[in-house]
């Protein structure tokens, strides 16, 4: 064929190098992770407190929203790994060769919703209904968790490794407790109403809940945010297509640091090139389907159940972190004290995995970006960047915490906010990135397409609802 030119914009950055792209792995297991990684650092608030509270309140006749949620999630994540597939770049940088400063924005918005640190604190109060000491401990106990967040991120040889094993681990106990739960907790009264919750023609809940709530829960059944964003660096770590030209994110102080071009790569339509491109695409989309789809999926609906067995119709019911401790001393009084306390240990640990993983990508988005486009020609590696952001983090929630602040109300608002319109923007990115920067045979069409465009039509509409919710909850009215 002819002499390739890149199709991916230079105005910005500099111009990607050609290679061919690399043969798919013959052993598809070893590859497995990034789906998992997504949908394991997702389980947090949203399945052990939203879902199952909705079902506290109105039973399992919503469930069908969280399918909803998490297909169109599905279509997101696999729009955010076809540019990385094809071109070793991240997401984020392609934005920012559209515009110099979107990977700014984005970055800026996800470190505004993840400054607070909600996620280790929800663990540390779980660790206090297991001990007993009480909210006073709180405090130290999740300044202690953000210590060992950091140093586990900062000191393992591979990042990317580490965070994968601690996110298996997490869904082995979440998996554990789901078991033990479908044998002696879940009623059979659960299973019927399920059934009936995953059709559509379920009559749809709106009192006594919040309009914006059932809409918040659809929206983020599974990840949400930045995080969506941060499957370009997992598959890149773990060396998806391109990204395998790549060198992976390493400890500054014990892993081995390699130079590494601050751009990414493309490779010509060839007809080899793009047998190699289905393959991987093929797999990418698989894997995505199969761990990040039915993983968050599955935990919804039995976290969901386990809920609805136990407290559904139960008054005065909230939906914060001490829903899980009532759900807890229910669950002593109807299975039995040993299965309150285990369902208290997994919460606890699976929402520190969750910490550890907000940490991480949060820190990669930050890392690459400055990196990439601001520091681009600087003897600085993205590693130290990343280590710096890891630890700048970790001082700043620490120092919140130190001070005695409660979740300040424009935190709650700006988080809330932000995940909103960060969703609603990146979707019409998507669009654009994947149809100019691409060659014909890789861009986005058809239905996937459409699914874009249902996505971008979505988080619009949850953008003006949130917006306008939290506006008046600052400004009332």
């Amino acid at each position: 064929m002819a002499e390739f030119t890149p199709t991916v914009p230079a105005r910005v950055l500099p111009p990607v190098e050609i290679r061919d792209l690399p043969e798919p792995p013959r052993s598809t297991w070893r590859f497995i992770g990034p789906g998992l990684v997504g949908a394991g650092v997702g389980l947090a608030s949203g399945e052990f407190i939203l879902w199952p509270y909705i079902a506290s309140q109105v039973g399992l006749v919503f469930i069908w929203g969280a399918a909803i949620g998490i297909i169109t999630q599905w279509f997101l994540n696999m729009e955010i790994e076809r540019y990385t597939l094809a071109t070793g770049e991240t997401a984020l940088t392609g934005f920012s060769r559209m515009w110099k400063h979107w990977g700014l924005v984005f970055v800026l918005m996800t470190l505004c919703s993840n400054l607070w640190p909600g996620w280790v604190t929800t663990s540390a109060t779980m660790v206090t209904y297991l001990t007993g000491t009480g909210q006073g401990s709180v405090r130290w106990i999740a300044i202690g968790m953000l210590i060992v967040i950091a140093l586990g991120l900062t000191l393992a040889p591979v990042i990317y490794t580490a965070l994968e094993r601690v996110i298996f681990l997490k869904i082995a106990l979440v998996a554990t407790l789901i078991v033990v739960a479908i044998a002696i907790a879940i009623t059979a009264e659960s299973w019927i109403d399920l059934g009936r919750g995953l059709t559509v023609d379920a009559t749809f809940p709106v009192p006594p809940l919040d309009f914006a709530v059932l809409m918040g829960a659809i929206a983020y059944a599974g990840a949400g945010g930045g995080q969506n964003l941060c499957q370009s660096n997992w598959i890149r770590d773990k060396g998806f297509g391109m990204g395998l030209y790549v060198p992976r994110l390493v400890s500054p102080v014990t892993g081995q640091e390699e130079a590494a071009s601050s751009t990414g790569y493309q490779f010509p339509p060839t007809e080899a090139n793009l047998a190699r491109w289905k393959r991987w695409w093929r797999f990418a989309n698989i894997e995505q389907a199969s761990t990040f789809a039915v993983v968050a999926f599955v935990t919804i609906v039995l976290m969901s159940m386990l809920a609805y067995s136990t407290v559904f119709g139960r008054p005065g019911l909230e939906n914060s972190i001490a829903f899980l401790e009532v759900e807890g001393r229910v669950l002593m009084d109807v299975v039995g004290t040993w299965f309150g306390v285990l369902f208290w240990v997994i919460g606890a640990l699976a929402l520190f995995a969750s910490a550890m993983g907000i940490v991480d990508y949060t820190s990669r988005l930050a890392s690459d970006t400055i990196k990439t486009v601001y520091l681009r020609d600087k003897p600085i590696t993205v590693n130290r960047v990343y280590f710096l952001i890891v630890w700048g983090l970790a001082l700043v929630g620490t120092v919140i915490l130190l001070l005695g602040f409660d979740q300040p109300l424009i935190l709650l608002v700006f988080s809330a906010c932000f995940a909103a319109v960060m969703m609603f923007v990146y979707s019409i990115l998507l669009i654009v990135l994947n149809r100019r920067a691409l060659p014909e045979a890789l861009k986005v069409r058809s239905y996937r397409l459409g699914a874009l465009i249902w996505s971008v039509g979505f988080f619009g509409t949850l953008t003006i609802l949130v917006v306008i919710q939290q506006a008046r909850q600052l400004f009332g009215g």
